[in-house]
């Protein structure tokens, strides 16, 4: 991944905003009104407008400060997305049995964060690149293994690597539980404010799109 910091943009912010997963669906209708559907994508990509959770002059401004830090679109940053940002279902408390990472075969040291939705038809894997320090727990075949002592985790792409004596046998699941960010940018180079409207009411557009390695 290019040019990315490692910093959460304003939380109080991000958890007032408009947005979600984007698809890239192409749809061909025939003369006989069948239609071919097919994606361009192999994963969602989310977008946001963080406009709707500004709602002070000091979070506008905060903005701002963050936006010029980040030189616009030039560098990356985390985003907590409200509605998604667990392994776990809405509510529920992070385990180290909410996601399937794999399965071991004696060898294989480096398991990748992943969350999936769905499991009737046609479940998707979302790879997950920025977990959140300190709250990653691991498990393998049932058994909770200790972050720092049976294994690691690079909190920067999401890679769980197991130490030695403590590699997964052949055969056993590997599972994790975490909570995580979504790496994004600014989807603008001009962030227009608008004092006299923003008093008035109106909020400023803030794009954010969802970015990927």
């Amino acid at each position: 991944m290019p040019a990315f910091h490692e910093t959460l943009f304003p939380l109080d912010i991000a958890l007032g905003a408009a947005g979600g997963p984007e698809r890239a669906t192409e749809i061909v209708t025939t003369l006989t009104g069948r239609e071919e559907r097919n994606t361009r994508l192999n994963h969602s990509r989310r977008r946001w407008d963080a406009g709707y959770g500004v709602t002070s002059l000091a979070q506008l401004s905060a903005v701002v400060a963050f936006f010029e830090e980040r030189r616009g679109r030039l560098y990356g940053f985390r985003w907590r997305d409200r509605l998604d940002h667990a392994s776990s279902a809405p509510g529920a408390g992070v385990t180290p049995f909410d996601q399937s990472l794999g399965t071991g075969d004696g060898a294989r040291t480096a398991f990748a964060l992943a969350k999936t939705y769905g499991g009737a038809h046609a479940p998707y894997l979302r790879p997950i690149a920025k977990p959140v320090a300190g709250s990653v727990r691991v498990a393998v075949d049932g058994a909770e293994r200790v972050v720092g002592e049976h294994v690691t985790l690079d909190a920067t792409t999401g890679t769980v690597t197991f130490l030695a004596g403590h590699v997964p046998a052949a055969g056993a699941n590997v599972t994790a539980g975490f909570l995580f960010d979504v790496p994004v940018r600014f989807d603008t180079d001009f962030l227009e404010v608008n004092l006299t409207a923003f008093e008035a009411g109106a909020i400023p557009r803030i794009p954010i799109l969802e970015i990927r390695s």
